[in-house]
């Protein structure tokens, strides 16, 4: 069957694309312009570290140590939409294990005829990982649950609460602390100096965000991006966003854990007043300066605000006369100023300019759009893949995909769905038409998981799916398009087609940080990369999803709904905003996937699309069907004219295409 490319007829503005930054960030000209002069940076602080005084010695360990946590914070909340300000009481906890442990006679009596004493603050760093990992599992399972500012409020709770608990435990030295921690010895080598637990520590923080670079541009890290906006699509793609949420908070408190031990061994003294609620809202303001969304911009933001900070205790009281916390006052203008200038932080901003001053060669738009990112990696695949992981003739021998018995969804006293029965079967397409309001969305919710009914029973694949979650409709081969559209604006068409691959995948977040998921992050890159193909979306995979036309959106998630390899595929308003031989092209396309055994059940307004298209078609008017049957019976139905159609269908969109 020839293909007639959708993208014929549609233009992109190319203003509007060359802003949005159309390459993954790390690819392509500015990718490497950004990793010249990080290289460049960590090249230059290496070579003048042993000339450095011992002052700034300390001081640029105590950065390494700020953005060690900030680099959490910007998984957690710059990039999973979580907002903390309680992450001081991890480093806490990963002080004072590390303290407990080196000082306390019950712990080194206990210890001390298994581990020689140089081992005591690997142990601490033990004890300290596994307190915060099941302090921060319990409080996020919890708190978790909460969304908007409810959320950081109760993170401003525990932490209060922590850093008290720190102050009032008689064997942790309530206020006055512990003194007298031992210093680190790395294979023999003393870390008793700042130097020397300087470099530790900066070593520690690029392996942090070597790791959270690999986890970002994984198969999790895309379904960790889709917590901050689209928590409904990601559980429609088969991720648990729930499970997703926990483990990014459960890490960012492990690295605000390796900072406090760290930060202990550094000072070899641990008393509440670094732990307390204003260092957990500096750290907050670290990663919304440095830049919230972007690991490099933690680095940024410790720096920033750790040098302003020494300096403004300095400078403003001579200033003004008096002594006093008045940077508190300077870094709330600042704030104020940056969120005002640069609401994405200041690093993208840097990374930009700096690529300018470069003179790097610039993509045209249209260039831009036709590289695909990491296009030399996961080449471009011919031809067309059965949707299912299985053969046509095993899919057609399940007859019946989707049995939706007598749906019933009420809120309050709205009837939404009243007694709504409909199948779908291998091989059909089935459309679900009515005026608005009719409740079609509500029921497409219903049988997906998204929502669930109030009465009657959803089956899909002969499978009773009453209570469960829309990740369990995707696991069993359900696919899905939304009415409003649901992207990743920021990132590529190619990204958030693959994020529909999730549930094809195994990796997890350990394999993925290590980057040991680079086999099956291709093998999903590059069955994204086929269905762009199949829905001639190819010149467009390295270009930002929010840069696209509305009508180009839906057909990119067509494409990353059957990216999942789906057995039905439920389409919501497909052909809005299309253009009239896009409408022609994804019909052909929809025709394809129905001779292939995929069963489709389509939402739409658009009467001669649905006419020329379906098998059999459903209508709802105000939540109950009043017809179903072949597109000719309902044409003729005296119900569907008088609600709905008004006898306007002419006779000879009867006729088939």
């Amino acid at each position: 069957m020839t293909r007639e490319p959708l993208e014929r007829g549609i233009s992109v503005d190319p203003g509007t694309v060359a802003e949005a930054g159309l390459l993954r960030s790390g690819t392509g000209a500015s990718g490497r312009g950004v990793r010249a002069t990080v290289l460049i940076g960590v090249t230059g602080l290496a070579l003048a570290w042993p000339f450095l005084s011992d002052f700034t010695v300390s001081l640029f360990a105590t950065i390494a140590l700020y953005a060690i946590v900030t680099a959490g914070l910007v998984l957690m909340t710059g990039v999973a939409g979580m907002t903390s300000f309680g992450q001081a009481a991890f480093v806490g906890l990963g002080s004072y294990a590390t303290a407990w442990v080196c000082t306390s006679p019950v712990a080194t009596a206990a210890l001390g005829a298994w581990v020689a004493p140089g081992l005591l603050p690997w142990i601490g760093l033990l004890l300290g990982a596994g307190l915060t990992f099941a302090v921060s599992w319990g409080l996020g399972a919890v708190t978790l649950r909460l969304s908007g500012h409810y959320l950081p409020l109760c993170t401003i709770a525990w932490g209060l609460s922590l850093y008290f608990l720190f102050g009032n435990l008689a064997f942790l030295g309530g206020h006055t602390g512990i003194t007298g921690l031992p210093a680190l010895t790395l294979f023999g080598f003393s870390m008793a100096s700042p130097r020397a637990l300087g470099v530790l520590a900066w070593v520690v923080l690029l392996i942090v965000l070597w790791g959270l670079s690999n986890l970002l541009d994984s198969r999790e890290g895309r379904a960790v991006r889709a917590l901050k906006s689209s928590r409904i699509m990601a559980e429609s793609m088969g991720i648990d966003t729930a499970r997703s949420r926990i483990k990014a908070f459960v890490l960012a408190g492990l690295l605000a854990a390796i900072s406090g031990w760290l930060y202990a061994h550094l000072q070899r003294f641990v008393n509440p007043t670094p732990f307390n609620l204003n260092i957990g809202i500096e750290y907050l303001f670290m990663a919304v300066v440095g830049g919230a969304g972007h690991l490099w911009g933690a680095v940024l933001g410790a720096t920033l605000i750790t040098l302003l900070k020494q300096r403004l205790q300095d400078w403003l009281p001579q200033l003004l006369g008096a002594s006093g916390n008045f940077e508190v006052i300077a870094f709330g203008l600042l704030m104020l100023f940056v969120l005002q200038r640069f609401p994405e932080g200041l690093w993208p901003s840097l990374a930009s300019r700096w690529h300018r001053w470069l003179g790097a060669p610039r993509l045209s738009p249209r260039e831009a759009m036709s590289k695909p990112a990491d296009a030399d990696t996961h080449p471009q695949p011919r031809g067309f893949m059965a949707p299912a992981g299985i053969s046509i003739a095993e899919t057609r021998s399940q007859a019946q995909l989707l049995k939706a018995s007598q749906v019933t969804r009420r809120f309050g006293g709205l009837l939404a769905n009243d007694s709504v029965s409909i199948t779908v079967c291998a091989g059909e397409v089935h459309a679900l038409i009515g005026p608005n309001g009719a409740g079609k969305s509500t029921f497409f919710n219903l049988i997906s998981g998204v929502d669930q009914p109030s009465s009657g029973e959803v089956q899909l694949m002969g499978q009773s799916m009453t209570g469960r979650p829309a990740r369990d409709f995707a696991r069993l081969g359900l696919g899905r398009t939304f009415q409003h559209v649901r992207l990743l604006n920021q990132r590529t068409v190619l990204e958030n087609v693959a994020m529909g691959a999730y549930r094809t995948g195994q990796a997890g977040w350990l394999k993925s940080i290590l980057r040991l998921d680079r086999r099956e992050e291709a093998e999903l890159l590059a069955e994204a990369q086929r269905q762009l193909e199949r829905c001639a979306l190819t010149a467009y995979a390295g270009a930002s999803a929010g840069a696209l036309s509305l009508g180009q959106q839906r057909i990119v998630e067509i494409a990353r709904a059957l990216a999942g390899k789906p057995r039905l595929l439920l389409l919501d308003e497909p052909a809005a905003g299309l253009r009239h031989l896009e409408k022609q092209t994804l019909a052909r396309l929809l025709g394809q996937l129905r001779a292939e055994g995929l069963g489709i059940l389509v939402v739409e307004h658009d009467m001669d699309f649905v006419m020329n298209l379906a098998d059999r078609i459903t209508v709802l008017n105000f939540g109950s069907v009043i017809a179903s049957g072949t597109p000719a019976e309902v044409q003729t139905s005296p119900a569907v004219l008088d609600a709905y159609l008004g006898g306007v269908i002419e006779p000879e969109v009867i006729e088939r295409s």
